[in-house]
Order: structure tokens, then C-alpha cells, then sequence
């Protein structure tokens, strides 16, 4: 498993090896001695996937204390932009996004810890993206910033957009519980 350090402290892209032959491929985007080594969570309650037509946007959503939590995601069908956005009150990079693709062929992954707002966008085609979270879901702690108040340059003007996520508050609105410095897991 490879780690790649990104400009949001606490936020990697992980990239496992992918075993392919004449059969297809085989990747393991999980094995917990490999993420103990790394120094990342290794505790996961809860799994579960979206599947996305073009155009949707999803996000940017994070879950609040005490139900905040460590998300590793990644795209198991077609491709996504995923963003990831610091909401960590004292961090260097509070408010800052970064921008990651997201793709079936490359098996790569998104670590985000605890604090950050997630979101991505399907340009093309249908892509499911799976998540791997630490702590199971909370309706009352699930929150999160709208899609385009982060300064996100996501490359479509009028995605597909919930009424939910729709109705999420601006960056700026957002009542912020994270606290940097933190623990990545």
C-alpha cells in the first residue's frame, strides 16, 4: 500500500497494489496490519456504496462529534472528482479543498480524517464509490457545506444536485465543532 501525503494535513490518497492478469484484476483496499503500519484507523463499522448517474454531485457531507469519523473511499465503478474540504477550526488549511480523481483502473483511495467535509462529482457514465467509515451513521450528526461555497472549481455549472445537500449551509455559515490540532484516527 502506497501513501500519498496531500495539502490537507490528515488526508491521503492510498494506493493498494492491483494483481492483472488475462482474468481481470485483484485489489485488497483493506488490510489492517498495512494501515497499522501507516499509522491510520483500522476500525470500521460500517461499509456501504453510492451509485451515481453523470452529472451528480454528492456533498460535501462530514458527520459531526460524536459521531465524527475517518472515511476512506473509493471508486469501484467508472470515475469521480472527489473533493475533500478542511473544516478544522486552527488548521493551516481551514477552508481549503483539495481535488483528487478518483478511478476503477487505478484502485485508488482517499483517506480523509476526522473534521473534513467529502463530496465528488460523476462527469461521465455511472460510477459507485464505496465507503469505509469509523463510526456507524447518526441522522442528528450528519451535517455538512454546500457544494459550491468552498470555491471548488468542479467543472459544471448545474450538476445534479439533492434538495437536501442543496439546503446545506454555506462554508461560511457552517457552526464549525472540529479543533485542529487532532489525531488522524
Amino acid at each position: 500500500m502506497r501513501l500519498n501525503e496531500t495539502s490537507i494535513p490528515g488526508c491521503f490518497e492510498l494506493v493498494p497494489p492491483a494483481f492483472r492478469d488475462n482474468r481481470g484484476s485483484f485489489v485488497k483496499h483493506f488490510h489492517r496490519d498495512q494501515f497499522e503500519a501507516l499509522g491510520l484507523e483500522t476500525c470500521f463499522p460500517e461499509e456501504f456504496y453510492t451509485r451515481s448517474s453523470a452529472r451528480v454531485l454528492r456533498g460535501l457531507h462530514c458527520m459531526v462529534p460524536p459521531f465524527d469519523q475517518v472515511k476512506v473511499v473509493t471508486c469501484v465503478f467508472g470515475s469521480v472528482l472527489d473533493a475533500v474540504v478542511d473544516l478544522r477550526r486552527g488548521s493551516p488549511t481551514y477552508g481549503k479543498y483539495i481535488l483528487t480523481a478518483l478511478d476503477a483502473e487505478r484502485c485508488n483511495m482517499l483517506y480523509i480524517g476526522k473534521g473534513m467535509a467529502h463530496g465528488f462529482y460523476v462527469p461521465t457514465g455511472e460510477a459507485v464509490l464505496l465507503y469505509r467509515v469509523s463510526t456507524m451513521h447518526s441522522p442528528l450528526h450528519d451535517k455538512g457545506i454546500r457544494w459550491d461555497s468552498a470555491g471548488i472549481p468542479w467543472q459544471v455549472s448545474d450538476p445534479v444536485v439533492s434538495s437536501r445537500d442543496m439546503a446545506l449551509p454555506t462554508l461560511q455559515d457552517f457552526e464549525c465543532p472540529f479543533e485542529f490540532p487532532w489525531v488522524y484516527a
